[in-house]
């Protein structure tokens, strides 16, 4: 395990801690803050020490390298700003002789947020001279390192990896704590049984994820538009179905691995269905009312495309997931963002919520699901990292854990 802010003595030191701000923005104001509110836990905390002072720092968007206003982390100081009742400073750069002095000139109980660091190409260039001078710049502001940015864990950037390597004391904050906490019992000791549930679009986005759960998980639910590569594997016909045709030798080789391993692969038995275009359908929602929609069993017609998982498929999911002790979701079932295909997300999600489980919602659209169904509170943990829990479930080492003190 990695040690964290409550394994040290914080007391009259100054704290530099990279957050996840990495928040959504419409017409420069933020229409989702639960990244920032993800990390007032750690940073109350600190600042809740005797003298502690506190440096943030975060990315926003892709900038590459040049000073976009659009993209300035303003707006999340300011909300910071309401959040603690408290004065957050914004500095106009993340790095240089101004912010320097500002922060070697910060009191005991001051708050500041240096400007987004992907301003400067530096922070995440794959030039390791160039990431590291930029790191060492980071960390000769303040006396501890502390990284409270899952999110961003599987890179090693200058911020998230990087200036650990120039700092004695770099651990983690509480919301790092809580994501190892859950994905290494995850990976390392699940309450068996153990059923993960993958959905999304393409099956060679998932197939180290996929190939590692083989090794742990007692059931893979497959579902979502990957779930029709699989029905291509064993000759089943999809219609206009989504389908990558270099997915299809990883799905033979998964359902032959399952077959192997005495892991149950479950596919849909019945899917919602449609004629219509489907990406029409996401630039006009109004053609869903000229669209046909039918339920089928297997296979799917010529012209037509799986859109959700069908009723009898909801009904064998919810019987596994009833018996199941650990549950990991990553991927919806089907197209959820239009209405009347949302159903099976729906289900999976109302049937998480209430059952006797550890449920790991692992990023990504799954956590979208649940915060539009309102059932979030009702998980275990949902992870405020897609790629990085993914990595996780890889089996893959992230860089900004790596490199944190060991306890």
């Amino acid at each position: 395990m990695k040690k964290t802010i409550k394994d040290i003595d914080l007391a009259n030191k100054k704290i530099i801690m990279r957050v996840d701000f990495n928040v959504p923005l419409k017409d420069g104001k933020i229409t989702d803050d639960t990244r920032i509110k993800a990390a007032l836990p750690t940073i109350q905390y600190i600042l809740n020490q005797p003298g502690t002072s506190l440096i943030l720092m975060s990315h926003l968007g892709r900038p590459k390298g040049q000073v976009k206003p659009e993209l300035s982390l303003r707006p999340a100081a300011v909300r910071l700003r309401e959040l603690l009742g408290k004065e957050v400073k914004m500095l106009n750069d993340c790095i240089g002789e101004e912010v320097k002095k500002a922060c070697s000139e910060m009191k005991a109980g001051d708050v500041i947020l240096l400007e987004n660091l992907r301003f400067h190409e530096d922070e995440d260039t794959k030039d390791d001279e160039k990431r590291k001078v930029f790191a060492k710049k980071l960390a000769e502001l303040a006396d501890i390192y502390v990284n409270d940015a899952f999110g961003t864990a599987h890179r090693e950037h200058a911020s998230t990896a990087t200036i650990a390597k120039f700092k004695e004391i770099a651990v983690s904050g509480f919301l790092m704590e809580k994501e190892i906490k859950y994905f290494e019992k995850l990976i390392n000791n699940p309450d068996k049984p153990f059923t993960a549930i993958l959905g999304g679009a393409k099956v060679s986005d998932k197939i180290g994820v996929i190939t590692n759960l083989l090794k742990i998980a007692d059931t893979i639910i497959i579902g979502g538009g990957m779930a029709y590569t699989f029905y291509k594997a064993l000759n089943k016909n999809i219609g206009n179905s989504l389908f990558t045709q270099e997915d299809l030798p990883v799905s033979e080789k998964v359902l032959k691995e399952a077959k192997e391993k005495n892991v149950k692969l479950i596919l849909p038995v019945d899917n919602v269905i449609t004629d219509a275009n489907i990406k029409e359908l996401f630039s006009d929602p109004t053609l869903i009312e000229k669209a046909n929609i039918k339920t089928v069993d297997d296979d799917i017609p010529d012209n037509w495309s799986g859109v959700d998982i069908g009723p009898k498929t909801i009904e064998t999911i919810n019987g596994i997931l009833e018996n199941s002790k650990t549950v990991l979701w990553n991927g919806p079932m089907g197209i959820f963002e239009i209405e009347k295909f949302a159903n099976g997300t729906i289900e999976v999600a109302k049937t998480l919520a209430k059952i006797d489980a550890t449920t790991v919602i692992g990023g990504g659209d799954s956590v979208a699901a649940v915060n539009k169904f309102n059932l979030a509170d009702k998980m275990s943990h949902v992870s405020t990292g897609g790629g990085a829990s993914l990595e996780y479930v890889e089996g893959k080492i992230l860089p900004g854990v790596a490199l944190l003190n060991d306890k």
